[in-house]
């Protein structure tokens, strides 16, 4: 088996050059006094990562909080302001927080590897990274339904673990060229898995489920929803690792295997979505150079990060409100249908609509009205901006899907909270239009 050693060096080979290229094209950063932030003294730490943050000058009242996991080779200011900078804009603009572990040993990856980092609380990197979670919801008030991961190479097979072993805790992922919870693991102290990592580790859905659900023995609560992202042509971690990372977690949410729907948001880019808790976008004559410019911003909405905020702390503790103007064309007559699906249990729900314009022209910009059920209070959404989070609540379109086609459609959705009424959104308008249930 190839050492560790040099499986290390031909990760970060594959990743600088890409890094240099994007720093290239990286703006100047914003005029504003917010800065990444070293954090020296947060909690049980015991493989010795270090922990960054990075905190808006203006926080929301009760902010998302991202956490933000590099590759091999990588660090946290690589991260901040390079292939992750689309995450600080973002942060920018919506308010949340963005928390970045750094690992430190040589080589710089993750460990999702050893026995200890393969279970909850068990003492290695991902025990030291949910201490740094707990120390920010505490700093920042962090909304308990709104902490989500995302992270490339190493920082994906470790959002991968961290979403398997605290499914309480998260509420969302995006990986960026992963592979499943548990594939990299070994009994032999390497880090460096090259079955897995040569994409000839296959298994079941349901074994693949089974041995994420054993990270965290005895839950039987929800998972969160996952974005996965891969070349094809990817040979540092390779192409099959992004159907068998679609295995896992489809079971773990027992959605179907075969897609729901099939989508091209780019040229290149193939979309398969799996029920409303996981999607993965295959880029077609790719390799291990994600991500790639314009792929974060649907990982922003995917994440439900791109809510903004209605109100801002600053260090001065003003506040201030954002207002959302959005530029429609009418709806013509009983030229629209909503579908709602809901996903429920004890406590939440996800709720994914479909809005189909069924008339013979193209609606460009739309604001989606509905009655939420007496005791719902949406805590995040994807592919819309929503306000407010209970009673008559109106979604907006995001930059990316503002037109909907002459008898297309388009799927958001939204995750609230319940005291025991689970039904469906009702009294759906489209620009003032009603809808039809479909």
């Amino acid at each position: 088996m190839t050492n560790v050693k040099t499986k290390v060096t031909a990760v970060v080979a594959a990743v600088v050059p890409l890094i240099a290229a994007l720093a290239l094209a990286v703006l100047a950063p914003p005029a504003n006094a917010a800065s990444l932030t070293r954090v020296t003294s947060f909690g049980a730490n015991p493989t010795g990562l270090n922990m960054y943050v990075y905190a808006p000058d203006r926080v929301a009242a009760q902010p998302a909080l991202l956490v933000m996991v590099h590759y091999c080779g990588g660090s946290a200011s690589a991260v901040h302001n390079g292939n992750g900078r689309d995450y600080v804009t973002a942060a920018d603009r919506y308010g949340y927080v963005i928390v970045y572990p750094e690992a430190t040993r040589e080589g710089r990856c993750f460990d999702v590897s050893t026995a200890n980092a393969l279970r909850r609380n068990g003492g290695g990197d991902s025990t030291g990274i949910m201490s740094m979670v707990s120390h920010a919801r505490q700093r920042y008030n962090v909304d308990p339904a709104r902490i989500v991961v995302a992270g490339f190479s190493s920082g994906a097979m470790m959002t991968n673990v961290l979403a398997a072993q605290y499914p309480d805790v998260f509420s969302a992922g995006a990986a960026y060229s992963g592979v499943p919870a548990g594939c990299f693991a070994t009994t032999n102290g390497s880090l460096w898995n090259s079955q897995c990592s040569g994409g000839n580790l296959l298994k079941s859905p349901q074994q693949w489920g089974d041995q994420a659900r054993a990270m965290y023995p005895g839950y039987t609560g929800p998972y969160p929803r996952m974005q996965f992202w891969h070349g094809t042509t990817d040979t540092t971690l390779a192409y099959p690792n992004f159907g068998e990372e679609l295995d896992q977690w489809t079971d773990l949410h027992r959605v179907s295997r075969t897609p729901s729907s099939t989508d091209y948001p780019q040229s290149s880019w193939t979309r398969t979505r799996y029920g409303n808790a996981v999607e993965g976008i295959s880029i077609q004559g790719t390799g291990h150079t994600l991500p790639q410019p314009g792929m974060l911003a649907y990982s922003i909405a995917f994440l439900g990060l791109d809510r903004p905020p209605t109100t801002t702390t600053t260090t001065t503790t003003t506040t201030t409100t954002t207002t959302t103007t959005t530029t429609t064309t009418p709806v013509p007559s009983d030229a629209c249908k909503v579908t709602a699906v809901v996903n429920a249990w004890s406590t939440g729900l996800t709720e994914t609509i479909t809005i189909t314009n069924t008339s013979t022209t193209a609606v460009n910009g739309w604001q989606l009205q509905f009655a939420l059920p007496g005791g719902q209070a949406i805590t995040g959404g994807w592919s819309a901006t929503y306000s407010p989070a209970t009673g008559q609540v109106t979604a907006r379109n995001v930059d990316y899907n503002a037109q909907i086609p002459a008898n297309g459609s388009v799927s958001i959705g939204f995750q609230a909270t319940h005291t025991g009424t689970s039904s469906a959104a009702t009294g759906f308008t489209l620009n003032g239009v009603p809808c039809a249930a479909a």
